[in-house]
């Protein structure tokens, strides 16, 4: 049996970051497993193409179940099947969220997560095109800059915004977060820049880093409640490989739990009844599933529109606000503009039109993912159970009537035609004066609405009956094993989730490290 310092389990948005900074030390050995393929699918690192990839071999191509308060639709959720996971499919904007999402961490019983604790490691990951300042900094792997060509019609957006009140903000990152500007994105000189480009081309010559593509992990092996490496299957081999110091797995929020549960850590019962043998009762595992929905409202052109440009991301503008509908501190809405038509993510390149994306960014409906089989080929189940909860369906009705505000601000004038979605014969404003959730908008919303691709939770960190893992990242009552990517999160951040899990991961590697330190200055006492 090989052996390793560490074995990480996926090399995507967390699982990338955590093999780059455990090789820095050239003493740590890390074997990086990853289901997928290397990244050398053109398409990945030009920006416009990013809609081109879902689907394909670089993706997992998930689905929900049907989904009960969306007409029982299953949601198409695309994962990342590739060295960099997620982050060589995902739209590249750099939003880290609120400060009170990481305040709220810290209260829900994770010491050490707080905005204070968490902005170091935010600057720690970045190479901020604007340069070094109190909220970003320079000497990160990750390269975050400004839309290289940016659509007139990204710019006519924020004056759209502008215009209604909302302030213009240059740094959703920076002193706060609401109000309207251009989205920074991880691209550098027009290429995307994802987790396997920024934390592991650059260290591909390292000897102590091995990285292992087309490696499905079966299973974490255990002696006792010890974690001492795992089972993978390669080419039709499988291998067994151990991890003397732990197991970092980094496998996303679908996959994690699903790797737990088939190694025996998760609700007994569920694993009782697939005969997988219990090594801990964590019935949080596969529990607390939150995701962003988002619906569009999309306008023809009354003229022929400038092309997109090829390091566009297609989604360059955007405005962040607080519909006071929740209860949330934080924004709720999160609106992205595309000078395009969107159908989902995909373009509809023959018709000229504008795109108003609103997103619901702090929902209070929770999903979960289970095991279908104990067959580790096989999906996990995934529930989403969007707007279960009804402060969703109104906070998204909000969001509808604001962006058909912003269309009609006057700043889209020259080229505002006929609306395409919902249609001018979906209204609500009779519904709205009468405090009631408009039934047309209503029904629009279930019929279209759609993942954002920004699932979290569901190994979530905490001490409660639910939390799988402490502030550590280290699964209860298990040694040798932590969790590191998005579905240690409580709760969802407000905005895009790949810059926080980037953090999570610099954070974690720094634990990780401290662990190890602790460990060996024990050893020579």
């Amino acid at each position: 049996m090989s052996q390793y310092d560490y074995v990480v389990i996926g090399a995507g948005s967390a699982g990338a970051v955590i093999a780059n900074r455990l090789t820095e030390d050239p003493k740590t050995t890390v074997l990086l497993l990853e289901a997928g393929t290397p990244d050398t699918k053109p398409e990945i690192q030009i920006p416009v193409d990013w809609p081109t990839l879902s689907g394909t071999e670089v993706d997992w191509a998930y689905f929900t179940e049907e989904e009960p308060y969306l007409n029982n639709r299953k949601i198409f959720h695309p994962r990342g099947k590739v060295l960099g996971g997620s982050s060589s499919l995902n739209a590249m904007i750099y939003i880290r969220g609120n400060a009170h999402n990481y305040e709220r961490w810290q209260a829900l019983g994770n010491p050490g997560w707080n905005y204070s604790d968490v902005l170091p490691y935010f600057k720690k990951s970045e190479n901020q095109q604007r340069g070094s300042s109190e909220f970003h900094g320079i000497d990160g792997p990750l390269t975050v800059t400004d839309p290289l060509a940016p659509h007139p019609l990204s710019y006519c957006f924020v004056d759209a915004a502008s215009k209604l009140g909302y302030n213009r903000n240059p740094d959703f990152n920076g002193v706060q977060q609401e109000g309207a500007g251009l989205y920074q994105l991880t691209v550098k000189e027009g290429r995307r820049q994802s987790t396997a480009v920024a934390y592991l081309h650059p260290i591909l010559d390292r000897p102590n880093l091995t990285i292992q593509t087309g490696a499905l992990v079966s299973r974490i092996l255990f002696e006792g409640r010890r974690t001492f490496g795992v089972a993978y299957t390669q080419n039709g081999t499988q291998y067994h490989v151990r991890a003397n110091q732990e197991v970092i797995l980094s496998a996303g929020v679908f996959d994690s739990p699903k790797l737990l549960m088939l190694s025996g850590i998760g609700s007994a019962e569920h694993l009782h009844a697939l005969d997988i043998p219990v090594i801990a009762d964590l019935p949080g595992v596969g529990q607390n599933l939150q995701d962003h929905l988002l619906v569009a409202v999309g306008y023809l052109s009354t003229q022929e529109q400038q092309a997109i440009a090829p390091t566009s991301n297609i989604v360059e503008a955007g405005l962040f606000l607080h519909s006071g509908t929740s209860n949330e501190v934080a924004p709720d809405l999160q609106f992205l503009f595309s000078p395009a038509l969107l159908d989902s993510s995909t373009l509809a390149h023959d018709v000229p039109g504008i795109t108003l994306v609103v997103s619901l960014i702090n929902p209070q409906s929770r999903g979960t993912v289970t095991l279908q089989s104990a067959n580790p080929a096989a999906p996990p189940a995934i529930q989403a159970n969007y707007l279960q909860h009804e402060t969703d369906l109104q906070v998204l009705v909000e969001g509808i009537t604001i962006a058909r505000q912003l269309a009609h601000s006057g700043a889209f004038d020259d080229f505002l035609g006929e609306e395409a979605a919902p249609g001018s014969d979906v209204t609500s404003d009779e519904a709205i004066a009468r405090s009631a959730v408009p039934e047309a908008i209503a029904a629009y919303i279930r019929q279209t609405a759609n993942t954002f691709w920004h699932p979290v939770g569901t190994c979530k960190m905490g001490n409660d009956s639910l939390a799988v893992v402490d502030a550590q990242l280290r699964v209860h009552g298990i040694e040798g094993l932590r969790v590191v990517d998005a579905s240690v999160m409580p709760t969802i951040p407000s905005g895009n989730t790949n810059a926080p899990t980037i953090m999570i991961a610099e954070k974690a590697a720094d634990l990780i490290k401290a662990t190890a330190h602790s460990a060996n200055h024990s050893q020579q006492v």
